[in-house]
């Protein structure tokens, strides 16, 4: 009905400036550019990190929704080390320094390690968050699934003061190459404010895509595409000041993301450089089973803050719930002729309960020395299955349990040299009863064979460990150096949904133990900013897929991997009123026991992206950024002339897109933006190098968004 009604204009209702945390509520903006929580679970300078951190402000938010409204093109755009936009729902191959992050909404896990679908990019609408804060490498800070590092969404939090504000805005989204059927609309709505010691904000969005059109106008592919679909989310937060040191809070996230859509694929052959796109179809051709993409995720968590519960301790309890249930498009690939089905549809199902109480205690030993010592428990039951939407099983349910200790330090020495250690002690205990493989069949004559696994307590025990030092005595050269590990179940499921074996206890599901090794420095050189980092991360369990093809099934190889790379960012203001961000990164990888490169899978091409901000006049900015994605040659045809499953040659690439506002009064202002703004014809670095079906899809032509927005 939206579509129809608001063909060309929609609404969007977000909240304006909104302070990241009670503590600190009254620091300026640009104070809290600086201040980063999620390397350490509390508050601290980005100076005092001796690690690559990259944090983007609610204003680059809210000039990235004007282009694209997807949280992985923002990222994409603006953290180094993570691999370009995939153009889809999935963020699969999308992974930051070559392995996978853990992404969290205000430190709770939305990943889902146990069985990575690559969907937890898209977890929460970019109107409610403050800032995202990016920690690159691996760390076990937060447990399992980080091998890669954290991407942590923080949500905005009620204003000071007594009095209701929010905002409204009127925008549409549509193709420029070809209008029809293209246009849909957005509608969001925020309320925030303050009553004594009561704070309240209430965030709602809903938006529905029309048709994604190539430079050449055809509809992009369906296979996780963005065409057609419906978005919900709803967030809220309620906090309760009990007396000056003593807060309560609850937030509530519900979202929902589905493709309702009438249209068919055209498959195409990324070996034969043939792209997959859509078109009208009778019934029977159009795209079968349920809409893909979250449907109706849930996250509950109850927050209870003393910042002091004794001396110079502060105390943070905090008890959470998660309900996630990822359907994913109809597969022939899952079909088994012998019992009628033709294809199949896998859901991931994951409901996660856990506590965490941090504790964080401050000590000053003299004048030239203070310390911080961060401590606590960690407790989470994550139950995870994938079934298919038929009723059939295709991965058990798997019911974890894990118990976290861990110890955090800093030491700052007169005031310039920064040490920090830490550890963390885990045991995990994954359950799995007995089962049977699923008999799948790729053609009439290639099927697996099913039989039966025992089920089995998998146990796993893992201490990890974290060092760095960073020198900050001069601003123009800060130096600094970390070792950190992370401990990382690597996707139990596809493990046992591919088994080999009867027996559980028989196939490789030991938790991968990554190390991660980082050297950099920043430097403030007038009014240039640079920073640079170079880093190595190896483990001696990597998953891999590798095609048996007497079965036809991609079964997971475990082998010791070695990834590597670096990173630099460039931070100038040209003028007054003309600014420049640029970032470069480069990764590469390989498996160690054969000498082999790892696929996209795990590596990405190399990635530069600019953004060039103007503000003319005040109440007017405009911002042009520019992507480009490198090549990255690697593998050659097999037998067949065939490239292997992630091995496909990448081609250099480039993508401007172009972003404007203006203040016209007090209240109002209009927004203008342009994805893809040459028109470039392309194909993204996922869908070139993955010659899996239908995830050769070229990327979105000219996309334009109007709107307008009213602040109250």
């Amino acid at each position: 009905m939206l579509k129809s009604t608001l063909s060309i204009l929609a609404v969007s209702i977000s909240t304006a400036a909104i302070a990241d945390n009670t503590r600190v509520e009254h620091a300026k903006n640009s104070d809290m550019e600086h201040v980063v929580v999620s390397g350490s679970r509390v508050f601290e300078s980005i100076d005092e990190v001796p690690a690559s951190i990259t944090v983007i402000s609610q204003k680059q938010i809210e000039e990235h929704l004007q282009v694209n409204p997807e949280l992985q093109s923002l990222l994409s755009q603006i953290v180094p080390g993570l691999a370009p936009d995939t153009g889809s729902s999935s963020n699969t191959g999308q992974s930051l320094r070559g392995r996978a992050p853990l992404v969290m909404i205000d430190g709770v896990p939305q990943s889902t390690p146990l069985r990575n679908g690559s969907l937890g990019i898209k977890t929460l609408d970019p109107s409610a968050i403050a800032r995202i804060e990016v920690i690159k490498g691996a760390t076990s800070i937060y447990g399992n699934g980080a091998s890669g590092g954290i991407i942590n969404y923080i949500t905005k939090q009620a204003r000071s003061g007594e009095k209701a504000s929010g905002e409204m805005s009127i925008s549409s989204r549509f193709s420029a190459v070809k209008v029809a059927e293209s246009a849909g609309g957005r509608v969001s709505g925020a309320v925030n404010g303050r009553v004594e010691q009561f704070s309240y904000l209430v965030t709602a969005s809903y938006e529905e895509n029309g048709v994604q059109r190539d430079a050449e106008g055809d509809i992009l592919g369906l296979q996780y595409g963005l065409s057609d679909t419906v978005t919900e989310n709803y967030f809220t937060k309620l906090g309760y000041d009990l007396d000056e040191d003593k807060q309560i809070q609850f937030s509530y996230n519900f979202y929902s993301s589905q493709q309702e859509t009438d249209l068919g694929d055209v498959f195409g052959n990324m070996n034969l450089g043939e792209k997959s796109y859509a078109i009208h179809m009778p019934p029977a051709q159009q795209k079968q089973g349920k809409p893909q993409g979250p449907k109706g995720n849930e996250n509950v968590t109850l927050k209870y803050t003393d910042h002091a519960i004794f001396a110079n301790t502060q105390l943070t309890l905090d008890a959470y719930k998660q309900d996630i249930e990822n359907v994913f498009f109809f597969s022939p690939s899952l079909a088994n002729p012998d019992e009628g089905y033709t294809g199949g549809q896998s859901i991931i199902r994951s409901e996660k309960q856990g506590a965490r109480a941090t504790f964080n205690s401050s000590i000053d030993f003299n004048d030239n020395v203070q310390a911080t010592f961060i401590y606590g428990v960690d407790a989470l039951n994550d139950v995870t299955s994938q079934p298919l939407v038929d009723g059939r099983v295709w991965v058990p349910e798997m019911d974890m349990d894990s118990l976290a200790g861990y110890l955090q330090t800093k030491w700052i020495v007169a005031d310039d040299l920064v040490f920090k250690a830490g550890v963390r002690e885990e045991s995990i205990d994954i359950a799995v009863a007995d089962y049977r493989t699923l008999k799948l069949c790729r053609s009439a004559d290639i099927c697996s064979v099913p039989f039966d696994v025992k089920g089995d307590t998998v146990n796993h025990d893992a201490t990890t460990y974290n060092v760095g030092v960073k020198y900050n005595a001069s601003e123009k050269f800060s130096p600094f150096a970390s070792y950190s590990q992370g401990s990382d179940i690597s996707d139990i499921g596809r493990l046992l949904r591919s088994a080999t074996v009867t027996d559980i206890a028989q196939i490789q599901t030991e938790a991968s133990i990554i190390d991660s090794y980082e050297v950099g420095f920043n430097s403030q050189l007038a009014k240039l900013r640079f920073e640079f980092a170079a880093f190595k991360s190896t483990s001696e369990l990597g998953t891999v897929n590798k095609l048996n093809k007497e079965t036809g099934i991609y079964e997971p190889v475990r082998a010791p991997q070695r990834i590597w790379g670096y990173e630099a960012l460039v931070d100038y203001p040209i003028t007054a009123t003309l600014k420049l961000n640029a970032t470069y990164s480069y990764t590469e990888g390989k498996n160690t026991s054969t000498d082999e490169y790892l696929g996209s899978k795990h590596i990405s091409p190399p990635k530069l992206t600019a953004n060039l901000n103007w503000q003319p006049q005040d109440g007017l900015s405009m911002t042009l950024s520019w992507l480009h994605v490198g090549d990255r040659k690697r593998f050659e045809k097999n037998d067949k002339n065939e490239y292997g499953l992630d091995q496909g040659p990448v081609d250099s690439y480039d993508v401007l897109n172009f972003s404007g506002q203006y203040q016209f009064a007090n209240n109002w202002q209009g927004f203008i933006g342009v994805e893809n703004l040459l028109n470039a014809d392309y194909f993204p670095a996922r869908a070139q190098s993955y010659t899996y079906g239908g995830y050769n899809v070229k990327g979105l032509g000219t996309t334009v968004t109007l709107g307008m927005k009213y602040q109250f």
